[in-house]
């Protein structure tokens, strides 16, 4: 137990870092701002951050949610995406243990977060997004070239199909961003998780959206990213122990 624990709180911390450039990635990206060497900064009032305005989660308790300077409100976004990166990291860890897995499926889960709360806002998918997932899934590839096979048809399985759509709809189904994510995903997960991660994503969206729609009424259009993104990770994680738990039972 203190052999996974201490090295589980650790990543964990880890996480929550990488979340704090995620939020940067957030803000930024929709605006066509450069990510990297930009110092962070107050997005109201241009102050620059000092080290110890950007330790997660504890710098935003500390400052009560407010800019030191001009004390606007920092958004809440920013410790939950801190929170929520840091328990997607331990959590990969904890299933995945000391594999290549663990660092691909923390890496896809991070771009995911990413992917998803830009769709949800702007209802489109960075292109650079998914040619990062698009990098994972080769990585993957390379190195278990042994099934290849598996990958491949797992990169065409789902897009393809969403192609179609897409041309037939003239963009009015789903959207490019969606296909590519597919196609990316599917080269990282193969074509079994990538089909289960789907019609998880259909489900969830579906269900999710409809809650939305009767609560905050929410439109008819939807950002299939948010959802689709949480099918991926789920399917990753616990795929392969549903579809075989699946056909223990039925088969």
């Amino acid at each position: 137990m203190t052999y996974e624990l201490i090295p589980a709180i650790v990543i964990f911390l880890f996480g929550t870092v990488i979340g704090s450039f995620l939020n940067v990635c957030i803000f930024r990206i929709p605006l066509g701002q450069e990510v990297v060497k930009t110092p962070s900064h107050c997005m109201t009032c241009g102050y620059q951050l000092k080290w110890y305005d950007n330790i997660p989660i504890i710098s935003y308790l500390c400052l009560r949610g407010r800019c030191r300077k001009c004390r606007t409100r920092i958004p809440v976004q920013y410790p939950v995406v801190e929170s929520v990166n840091g328990i997607l990291y331990m959590t990969v860890f904890l299933i995945c243990g000391w594999d290549i897995s663990t660092i691909l499926y923390c890496l896809l889960g991070s771009a995911l977060i990413v992917l998803g709360v830009i769709d949800f806002r702007t209802y489109e998918i960075p292109s650079g997004i998914n040619v990062f997932i698009l990098v994972l899934g080769l990585i993957r590839l390379f190195t278990d070239r042994a099934n290849w096979s598996l990958y491949v048809i797992g990169f065409l399985a789902v897009s393809v199909v969403l192609y179609i759509i897409l041309v037939a709809s003239d963009g009015k189904a789903v959207g490019g961003g969606d296909v590519k994510l597919m196609g990316a995903a599917g080269l990282l997960l193969g074509w079994k998780l990538i089909i289960f991660a789907f019609l998880l994503g259909c489900i969830l969206g579906s269900v999710i959206h409809l809650i939305r729609m009767k609560k905050s009424g929410a439109g008819h259009v939807l950002a299939m990213g948010p959802y689709l993104a949480m099918g991926i990770m789920i399917a990753a994680l616990w795929g392969n122990t549903w579809i075989e738990w699946y056909l223990s039972s039925f088969y």
